[in-house]
Parts: C-alpha cells; sequence; structure tokens
C-alpha cells in the first residue's frame, strides 16, 4: 500500500495505491488523521490505483469520514477507538468533508453492496470533486 497526498485549495487529496485490507487500515487512517491534525479539514480520497478492498478497509474509510466531520474516535473512559455503524443523521456532515474519488469496478462494486454509495460522495472527475467541497 501506498500513500501520497496533493494539496488543492481547501481540499486534500488522499492517493491510494494497492489493497487496503486489514495489514494496512490502521495506517490508512492514521496518515488521514494526521492530515487532520495538521490542519486539513476536506479530504478528497483518491481510489483510482486501488484495486481491492476489504470490510477493514470499509471501515477505514467510515472512520476517516468521522474524523473529517470532527467527531471524536476514542471513548473517554477507555482510550480505545469507537466502532459504530453509520448514522445517517449524526454523520451527514461527513459528506461535506470527505468524498470519494475513481473507484476501480470491483472497488465500486463492493461499496454499491454495503451500501456506502449511497452514503458517501464518489465522483470520476478530480475538478468537479474539488469543486464540491464548499469553500
Amino acid at each position: 500500500m501506498q500513500i501520497s497526498f496533493s494539496n488543492h485549495a481547501n481540499v486534500s487529496v488522499m492517493r491510494l495505491a494497492g489493497e487496503v485490507d486489514s495489514s494496512n487500515y490502521t495506517e490508512v487512517i492514521a496518515r488521514a488523521q494526521k492530515a487532520y491534525d495538521e490542519g486539513a479539514r476536506n479530504l478528497l480520497l483518491d481510489l483510482e490505483l486501488v484495486s481491492y478492498v476489504s470490510s477493514a478497509g470499509l471501515m477505514a474509510f467510515h472512520t476517516i469520514a468521522r474524523i473529517y466531520s470532527g467527531q471524536t474516535l476514542l471513548d473517554a473512559n477507555s482510550g480505545r477507538p469507537i466502532f459504530r455503524a453509520i448514522n445517517p443523521a449524526k454523520d451527514s456532515s461527513a459528506r461535506e468533508h470527505f468524498k470519494l474519488l475513481n473507484p476501480q469496478a470491483a472497488v465500486d462494486q463492493v461499496l454499491d453492496v454495503v451500501g456506502l454509495k449511497t452514503f458517501f460522495e464518489i465522483f470520476t472527475d478530480m475538478e468537479a470533486a474539488l469543486a464540491s467541497f464548499s469553500a
């Protein structure tokens, strides 16, 4: 798995290459969290070079969406991550700050089967994706 970043006005583009699975999903989350901690507030996740996403990868995408909507990810008492189902009402602000770009057909199909295509905004054009973020 390779991860790179580029910045475009008020949007950070995180480009993944390879497979997103249980061997690397925590790194994907950590790198997105680091960008957020450094001031990024809008993230476009470029999946053009991702050939496979496991359930762990899908959880990483959801976790990143929660990060960029400003939600806490750690239990205040234990310091452990909080995992929960997507709540369209509570997580709706994530759509404003986290979007997907260019998923390959196999990845697009997985997103569709699990229902994430109705939750995440998905683009096939970089310029349209960047323009979709509010200034």
